[in-house]
């Protein structure tokens, strides 16, 4: 055996064996999860875990629909702050940024990203809830103030995966329509944009997985209220806030009721992955 193939050897074990352990390490994961969250799931009750509306843990009451909706709530607001501020920062970077525009643009993007999440939520509270406090209703601490931290959080990731995939439409496309008669504009838009879908909803999945599995940052400005928020002013508690902020002194049931709420979590994100996964192949069936 040549010396390159025992290289190529050792390549591809080396390669195996990480994959190996990333498979290991979720299927780790997926196996606590369950092996202590189903169990208190089957002692609360399911219906009365999910759509229980009330959170007391001294007298063992585990209803985690508040949570629940205000994961949703907070999920959602991010999505409308920040995938369309993305996307267009993303065309604007790929399309219609000049060299030195794109220069000072593209290092700034990716300072975003390296922002740890504390530093965001001080900015939020620090920022953001007195802005609402002292223009809005309430006192600040509130399902808004956290829908826009988290839209400003998911920017670098929606920015940085659509920049890309817009970069990777072959050249002829845009060519073609500028050909045909489109001007720049339309080009970008119709044919261009139209052409990494795929990528732009990937940029999508990842920023929906940033927003919902966020945890540090909307504890210090959601204001961690278990209740189902009436108005976008209203305090709110997401699912990971939820864990954090219990599972230093939880025990027992507890205990078991904050695994099953990274249960219903993990749920939670895969459903959200699947649908994402069939609305692209749909797309790119249709193209």
């Amino acid at each position: 055996m040549s010396h390159v193939h025992v290289k190529e050897g050792i390549a591809k074990a080396l390669f195996v064996a990480a994959a190996g352990i990333s498979i290991l390490a979720v299927a780790l994961i997926c196996v606590f999860l369950f092996a202590n969250g189903v169990p208190a799931i089957a002692q609360i009750g399911l219906p009365e875990f999910l759509f229980g509306t009330t959170w007391r843990p001294a007298n063992d009451v585990y209803g985690i629909f508040p949570m629940i909706i205000g994961s949703i709530y907070v999920t959602a607001g991010a999505m409308v702050v920040g995938v369309p501020a993305g996307l267009l920062c993303a065309i604007f970077l790929s399309r219609f940024a000049s060299g030195k525009v794109a220069a000072v643009l593209k290092p700034g993007v990716e300072l975003l990203a390296g922002i740890p999440s504390v530093v965001y939520g001080f900015f939020g509270l620090v920022v953001l809830v007195p802005f609402i406090r002292n223009n809005m209703p309430g006192n600040g601490m509130s399902l808004l103030a956290a829908a826009v931290l988290l839209g400003i959080m998911i920017l670098p990731t929606i920015i940085t995966v659509a920049q890309s995939s817009l970069d990777a439409v072959p050249k002829k496309y845009y060519e073609g329509a500028l050909a045909l008669g489109a001007d720049h504009e339309r080009s970008v838009f119709r044919v261009v944009v139209p052409a990494a879908v795929s990528g732009i909803m990937a940029a999508v999945v990842l920023g929906v997985g940033r927003a919902i599995g966020e945890t540090m940052a909307v504890i210090m400005v959601a204001g961690n209220q278990t209740i189902i928020p009436e108005s976008i002013f209203n305090g709110v508690r997401t699912m990971t806030a939820n864990i954090v902020l219990e599972m230093g002194y939880a025990a027992d049931l507890h205990r078991g009721a904050l695994v099953a709420t990274g249960v219903v979590l993990f749920v939670f994100i895969l459903l959200i992955t699947m649908l994402f996964n069939v609305i692209k192949k749909r797309g790119e069936l249709k193209s």
